[in-house]
């Protein structure tokens, strides 16, 4: 079997009962989840309580099912389902970067060439599988490829979590192709395929054996912003990330925590700084390699890496105050929190590591998908503008 397209479930029997049939018919499986083709449906459970693996038993005894033994999180889950239906031991390995290419004998020969995590409260349709399949079968390079989000509401829009791709402003802000803040645009066809930072982690197709060979997803994480993580190490693993236009994938979201959930603002907060810790040293090491030995490179990549992330932790600081200011006493709380949390979860940032990593890194090794332009406060102020710059990148 070519492709997995996986589910991570956790309480959501309806988009489940509502959505699956159109993937099945999208993977070119039977009604009953049989696989037709070279394309597996497959639901991962984690440890719901509202019948969601009795409904797929029931409805659709042709997909196959991972029962987890509790809520591991969007991170947790996946890596643990992932192991499983490859056979692989349940520990998670913890994740890396792996130079050159450098996928471990033991993932070398997988049963499944690709995955497509994938979340249930995604409506599919018509055949969106086969363009993924076909870009990663002709780019051995491409460590993950997405294809471009709706909205199940305005079919024409871009949809919040993906757009037409990710990127990452200077201060470490995602935004994405189409979409700046809580600003969308339609699609009128004005972005075309692209190498970005991510993909979203609602509709990502990656390459197994370097998901395992990156010790996939961090479990710090636990949810959101954990995909834009992965796909970094891609990139500095040597592997590209590109977004796929067409259509056929529309997102309902906030299936899971809805927009303004304190935890999930707790959670975006911290891992934020998370993202960052764990791949501006590397990424700004492979710059000042061209300038500086590598030990100097190293040394001042660390230092400029510190720096941006305790201005991050500033920028935060004057949100939570505004939050505090606007009678958001929750709001204020989670950034207060999201910030004890990442000190506790922090690994630090080791020169040693970041010199390591561009003494083996080759000419080649790149990161693409930073933007110049600034979120805050250029694209507060002026969104609709700062969309227009995004259209020529």
């Amino acid at each position: 079997m070519k492709t997995a397209i996986v589910i991570l479930n956790w309480n959501t029997r309806e988009y489940l009962e509502k959505f699956l049939p159109g993937v099945l018919r999208s993977a070119g499986c039977s009604d009953e989840g049989y696989p037709q083709g070279q394309t597996r449906v497959v639901v991962a459970d984690s440890a719901s309580t509202d019948g969601s693996m009795d409904l797929v038993k029931e409805r659709f005894p042709g997909v196959e099912r991972i029962p987890l033994k509790e809520n591991y999180g969007f991170t947790g889950g996946y890596n643990r389902a992932l192991r499983l239906l490859e056979g692989l031991s349940e520990k998670e390995e913890g994740p890396r970067i792996i130079m050159g290419g450098g996928i471990p004998e033991e993932y070398r020969h997988l049963n499944y060439d690709y995955y497509i995590l994938l979340n249930s409260d995604i409506e599919s349709d018509g055949d969106w599988i086969s363009p993924l399949v076909e870009w990663m079968d002709s780019h051995p390079d491409a460590g993950a490829c997405a294809p471009f989000l709706h909205s199940y509401f305005e079919k024409d829009s871009f949809e919040y979590a993906g757009a037409a791709g990710g990127l990452l402003d200077p201060m470490g802000f995602p935004l994405c192709r189409g979409r700046v803040l809580k600003t969308l645009e339609k699609d009128e066809g004005q972005y075309g395929e692209k190498n970005v930072l991510w993909g979203t982690g609602a509709c990502l197709m990656v390459r197994a054996s370097l998901f395992h060979a990156l010790g996939g997803l961090d479990k710090r994480f636990f949810a959101h912003m954990e995909e834009i993580d992965l796909c970094w190490r891609m990139q500095l693993s040597e592997y590209r990330v590109t977004a796929i236009p067409g259509n056929g994938v529309y997102h309902l979201g906030g299936g899971t925590l809805p927009q303004d959930s304190p935890f999930k603002l707790r959670l975006n907060y911290r891992n934020n700084l998370l993202l960052l810790e764990n791949n501006l040293p590397y990424t700004y090491a492979l710059r000042l390699r061209k300038k500086y030995s590598l030990e100097k490179a190293a040394e001042k990549a660390c230092e400029k890496a510190s720096r941006k992330i305790f201005l991050r932790m500033v920028i935060d600081g004057c949100t939570a105050v505004a939050y505090l200011l606007k009678g958001k006493a929750s709001f204020f709380k989670s950034v207060i929190t999201a910030h004890g949390e990442f000190k506790k979860l922090r690994r630090g940032i080791s020169k040693e590591r970041v010199l390591s990593f561009i003494g083996k890194a080759s000419e080649k090794t790149s990161v693409e998908g930073i933007v110049k332009k600034r979120i805050i406060p250029f694209g507060v102020l002026f969104p609709e503008k700062m969309l227009e710059k995004i259209h020529d990148i």
